[in-house]
């Protein structure tokens, strides 16, 4: 049952809105203290052992819950998420996790944290370079004062925190990661715990095997094990999560905007764990970051876009953007998956850019 309209729908905000913000904030909350955690364990292990072992804790604790919780009502995986899943493996699970790990290896637990906020606007930058999520002049600005932020840490003295190997670790670690976010965007149709199960399985087999095999790291000993198990369930586990429900609620580019919360927090336990000073640039840093992310929570994008048609599958309800007809064959009851087409629909509110809002806008 689809309807074209060119007037004005006076629709409120949806209430995933207001969700995926909290899901998005919960992931920030969940990843920002594993940088200076994980760098406590450094000296016990090796960088890629203990990123396999961090992605092995997650990968432990998903399969648990999906044991427990039993059938769910999502879409499932299917053939054809194939490849963007081995992206979303080889670059947020292998490449990303190492690659931090090696540069807070040669840098303060304070900047590293820091500069893991490049995550935001290489993140947005692939989203609309690459992908096509709109990016308005406010989420412009914001992105420019987060990189300003993370560019000052650059300028800090002292041969350790000015590492240049150690930074360059990090921004590649970012790289990798908003790679995977946008990838991973493509791929929350489906069932976001069957995504990040698939990553963290996938993850952690690549890197204790390369830990173990190929650096010949040998088995930390059972408190480190078990404290990186512990930490990588709820760092690399419910954090990414949260992350993919909040990728699908609200796209890259504001997902990105709330996980920038994440370094401070990082940076503030760094702080108390490590006793490190706090510099001048080190506050100005963190205040352009902070006016960047509150620039970007701000944002508001409201105008008159066009859903062209479409079929697909995935867990809905039947709002404005889901009204269609049942077959014999479909499921009852609400939220549900099935295969469903959206026919052409013309309206206004306000909305992020998720997979239903991917539309042209004018210049």
């Amino acid at each position: 049952m689809g309807r074209a309209s060119a007037t004005r729908q006076q629709l409120s905000p949806p209430p995933s809105t207001l969700v995926g913000a909290l899901c998005g904030l919960g992931a920030a909350a969940s990843f920002g203290v594993s940088a200076p955690l994980a760098k406590l364990l450094l000296g016990s292990l090796s960088a890629t052992l203990l990123a396999g072992l961090l992605y092995l804790g997650a990968a432990l604790a998903l399969w648990t819950v999906r044991a427990l919780r039993g059938p769910t009502r999502e879409a499932p995986l299917q053939s054809a998420d194939a490849l963007p899943l081995l992206g979303v493996v080889l670059s947020g699970g292998v490449a990303g996790p190492v690659l931090m790990l090696l540069g807070l290896s040669r840098l303060s637990a304070f900047t590293g944290s820091l500069l893991l906020n490049l995550e935001v606007p290489l993140t947005m930058l692939l989203a609309v370079v690459v992908f096509r999520e709109h990016l308005g002049r406010r989420a412009a600005l914001a992105a420019t004062c987060i990189l300003v932020g993370a560019a000052l840490l650059k300028l800090e003295p002292g041969a350790v925190v000015a590492d240049t190997w150690g930074i360059a670790c990090i921004a590649a670690a970012c790289l990798c990661w908003a790679l995977d976010n946008n990838l991973t965007q493509r791929l929350t149709l489906r069932d976001p715990f069957a995504v990040v199960r698939v990553k963290a399985t996938g993850a952690a087999i690549v890197n204790v095997t390369l830990g173990l095999v190929w650096l010949d790291s040998a088995l930390p000993p059972a408190w480190v094990l078990l404290a990186a198990l512990l930490l990588g369930s709820v760092s690399y586990g419910a954090s990414v999560v949260l992350d993919a429900y909040a990728l699908r609620m609200i796209g890259a580019t504001r997902e990105a905007a709330y996980f920038a919360t994440a370094p401070f927090l990082g940076a503030l336990l760094s702080v108390v764990l490590f006793e490190q000073p706090v510099h001048p640039v080190d506050v100005v840093a963190m205040l352009s970051m902070v006016v960047g992310v509150v620039l970007m929570l701000r944002e508001q994008h409201d105008h008159r876009h066009v859903h062209r048609p479409l079929r697909h599958e995935h867990l809905h309800t039947h709002d404005e953007h889901h009204q269609h007809v049942h077959g014999p064959d479909d499921p009852v009851g609400e939220p549900h998956a099935h295969t469903h087409r959206h026919e052409l629909l013309k309206h206004a509110h306000a909305h992020a850019p998720d997979l239903h809002h991917r539309h042209e806008h004018q210049s």
